[in-house]
């Protein structure tokens, strides 16, 4: 799991000026993210993701997700929609005592309310599998086998994946590799399949869960060249979602204690056809992320669960974690235009990003993601030198982030070659 904060318990959500206030970091609410995305004319001209559906897929799910999304919508005005869920083999019975299940439920929850929120016609099949994902093969498995079931069988036209594990976890190349059939298929189905960047920078966690490894690393689904690497940004916004800067690469690991957006070159796959044209960034090496939308602990979102007792209410949540099912909204929009699924869409992003004002990618020229100083557990202390943003596509932001007013349009129309 793509890690993320959660706050304590609020009985109702704040706008951006209270959270500054009372908990001294900003947050933000989908409507926010409506005005800061442009996102208002993509549904007046009647885009919202309908007849299209978004996969996601998490580690047991969340016992109360039908109930608490509705809550939410009612939150934000959205309207309501029926989760499917599609249970990959026999689900234990949820415990609101076990850190891994919350820790889940508390991702499903993340997942399903901001895929919605950003495109509100579209279908949301949750899956829910019976292994928690962990750091090398452990969960993947059956997360793999449960995405390749259905789209064997036609369901889904964007897979959302808030998870990842250090590319050094896997006991072996070849045994990551191996995992890979569900992304071959969804290419050869013509399904768009995202994965977020991780939370940690340029470095990522070892074995061990805890541990982070002191040299830039990179994780997986991320780095697959099959899956659309999503990175993170700090958004700064007002209360009507106005923006009062430009955006940067997410890093507030030494302001609020957060994180920072993970990106980076894979050990693992070397550099696709579609970076050939940033190889000076990235190498011989498959570089990530692709694109980054909000992900800040200072600039947290807020959601709605009620699955833990005694702390049922309002949360502010953030991670790349939110990022991928923010953008699988946006690819849902971008179907719903095209008529179609649009598969694989890396060729496309890089060449959209070679035009900036029409393509409505938005370049990300400021920031970072050093990730430090952290403490092992053998007591050290260490600080990963990550990548810095700047004109153009680089290993913190990618190729920016969007105006989606004009990146829906121009992602639906643009060629697949």
């Amino acid at each position: 799991m793509s890690g993320h904060i959660d706050t304590a318990t609020l009985v109702s959500p704040l706008p951006t000026s209270q959270c500054l206030t009372q908990l001294g970091i900003h947050c933000y609410s989908p409507l926010q993210y409506r005005a800061a995305y442009n996102l208002d004319p993509v549904y007046q001209s009647h885009l919202t993701g309908a007849g299209r559906t978004i996969v996601i897929v998490d580690s047991f799910g969340s016992p109360t997700i039908q109930n608490d999304l509705q809550v939410f919508d009612a939150q934000w005005g959205l309207p309501d929609t029926t989760v499917q869920i599609v249970k990959a083999g026999t689900i234990p019975p949820f415990d609101p005592t076990d850190s891994a299940m919350t820790g889940w439920a508390g991702e499903t929850t993340l997942d399903v309310e901001y895929a919605h929120a950003i495109a509100p016609g579209a279908k949301i099949v949750l899956v829910e599998t019976p292994v928690a994902e962990t750091e090398g093969v452990t969960g993947f498995p059956e997360m793999m086998q449960a995405e390749k079931k259905l789209i064997e069988h036609g369901v889904g036209d964007v897979i959302s994946q808030s998870f990842g594990a250090t590319e050094q976890t896997f006991p072996s190349k070849q045994s990551l590799l191996d995992l890979r059939s569900a992304f071959k298929n969804a290419a050869a189905h013509g399904v768009t399949v995202l994965g977020s960047s991780g939370d940690a920078g340029a470095t990522d966690a070892q074995f061990n869960g805890s541990d982070l490894y002191t040299m830039p690393v990179n994780s997986w689904p991320s780095a697959d060249p099959l899956v659309t690497s999503i990175g993170g940004t700090q958004l700064l916004l007002d209360d009507n979602g106005n923006r009062l800067a430009p955006d940067v690469v997410w890093n507030d690991l030494n302001t609020v204690g957060g994180g920072a957006a993970g990106g980076g070159v894979s050990t693992v796959f070397p550099r696709p056809a579609f970076q050939r044209d940033v190889r000076t960034v990235t190498g011989n090496h498959r570089g990530t992320p692709d694109i980054s939308l909000s992900a800040a602990v200072d600039g947290a979102v807020v959601v709605y669960f009620t699955f833990q007792p005694g702390r049922e209410g309002y949360h502010l949540v953030a991670g790349t974690s939110e990022a991928s099912p923010e953008f699988a909204g946006v690819v849902a929009m971008a179907d719903q235009l095209a008529h179609h699924s649009l598969g694989n869409i890396n060729s496309r992003l890089y060449r959209l990003a070679q035009f900036h004002s029409f393509g409505g990618i938005v370049d990300v020229t400021q920031g970072n993601n050093t990730f430090g100083p952290f403490t092992n557990g053998d007591g050290t202390t260490h600080t990963v030198q990550g990548f810095t943003a700047g004109a153009g596509y680089d290993l913190a932001s990618g190729n920016g982030t969007i105006d989606a007013a004009k990146f829906v349009p121009a992602l639906a129309f643009s060629p697949n070659w």
